[in-house]
């Protein structure tokens, strides 16, 4: 995925979503910072994101998606939105032997 722009729009949306760190943080890893405002955004704040990334980047954060951050309900909504119906297995975290 591209990286998203620091800008005004997108900083300010930043905490809204990923309140625990810094924006620009939360804007460098775009995959992770859209699987949280695919939970926790609002539908305005998904448009805002959706202007930077279209349909093809929120497809991305779903199949790239990290473990622990979407909710079920979550999952099969972006899933669905996707085309990918039934969802697939939620991601799950791996440990180490």
């Amino acid at each position: 995925m591209k990286p998203l722009p620091c800008n005004a729009e997108l900083l300010a949306l930043a905490p809204k979503v990923l309140w625990f760190e810094a924006p620009e943080k939360a804007l460098a890893g775009p995959i992770r910072f859209m699987a949280y405002v695919m939970t926790y955004g609002t539908p305005e704040e998904i448009a805002v994101v959706r202007r930077y990334v279209g349909e093809e980047g929120f497809r991305e954060a779903i199949e790239n998606a990290p473990p622990g951050i979407l909710d079920a309900r979550s999952w099969a909504y972006w899933n669905a939105m996707a085309g990918r119906y039934p969802a697939p297995p939620m991601p799950t975290r791996r440990l180490p032997d």
